[in-house]
């Protein structure tokens, strides 16, 4: 794919998006001779603001290589965010498919037209309390693999400063900036030649959520914790919490029993 072939929709999206966003933050973007010429390729960035996939696709726009975004198939079925999903390329996810590989068919299909897809393989915004990057989703790595193209980390900072995770209101003054920073593509041969099982997915989704990673620490200048936060993990510790105090609650209501009957 040419640098130059972006089309008139994306172009559309461009003059409606890019003056707000100029306006709001500044901007402090590097690693863009990491961003592929030719062929297709996937960008795994991390996600800690609702604003953030439109400043990064800014950053993203303006290497040549415009991103395809997934997401939900309903949103392009009608009316003009249809027509602009549609129109800009945007990669429809399937979720009902009851096969994994056939949800991202599209992705691959993108790819292997020499496209570039965006993954966030977080799968939502982050929930770590310091917005490090989550355990990630094997989407991208399943795509990775079944087509062995470039997986260009990237990580980003800011938009979240602007309007963090999940506020309604965002935080205008003083002008936030907005920090990319794409790495070396991450190399995944040494799962190339193995059966695509779900150990080897979270292995390899391991590796790129690694390099996302520490492009994260490079913009920040802080070390990430040793272990991502894995929102599985807090949601079975959760329980066990609630669990352990009913546990601790039912002898005192034993005791009051009892004494309850004798009044």
């Amino acid at each position: 794919m040419s640098r130059r072939r972006i089309g008139f929709w994306y172009r559309f999206a461009a003059v409606l998006c890019k003056p707000p966003l100029v306006v709001l933050i500044k901007r402090d973007w590097r690693g863009m001779e990491n961003i592929p010429a030719d062929g297709g390729f996937i960008t795994a960035v991390n996600h800690n603001s609702h604003v953030d996939p439109f400043a990064y696709a800014h950053y993203q726009y303006n290497t040549g290589r415009v991103p395809r975004f997934l997401a939900k198939s309903g949103l392009f079925r009608k009316g003009f965010v249809g027509a602009a999903m549609r129109g800009t390329g945007q990669i429809p996810v399937y979720r009902e498919s009851t096969d994994a590989l056939s949800a991202f068919r599209a992705a691959i299909d993108a790819v292997e037209r020499g496209e570039c897809v965006a993954f966030y393989p977080e799968g939502t915004l982050t929930r770590d309390p310091n917005g490090w990057p989550m355990t990630g989703k094997t989407g991208a790595a399943r795509v990775a693999l079944q087509t062995k193209c470039p997986v260009i980390p990237v990580a980003q900072w800011g938009a979240n400063e602007l309007l963090p995770p999940y506020a309604k209101k965002p935080n205008l003054f003083p002008r936030k900036t907005h920090r990319v920073l794409a790495g070396p593509a991450v190399d995944l041969s040494r799962f190339y030649d193995q059966e695509m099982t779900p150990d080897v997915l979270k292995e390899a989704t391991e590796v790129i959520m690694a390099a996302v990673t520490r492009q994260l620490e490079e913009i920040r200048g802080e070390k990430a914790p040793e272990t991502p936060y894995d929102p599985r993990r807090e949601r079975i510790e959760q329980r066990r919490r609630t669990q352990a105090q009913g546990q601790s609650k039912e002898p005192l209501a034993q005791r009051k029993e009892p004494e309850e009957q004798g009044k």
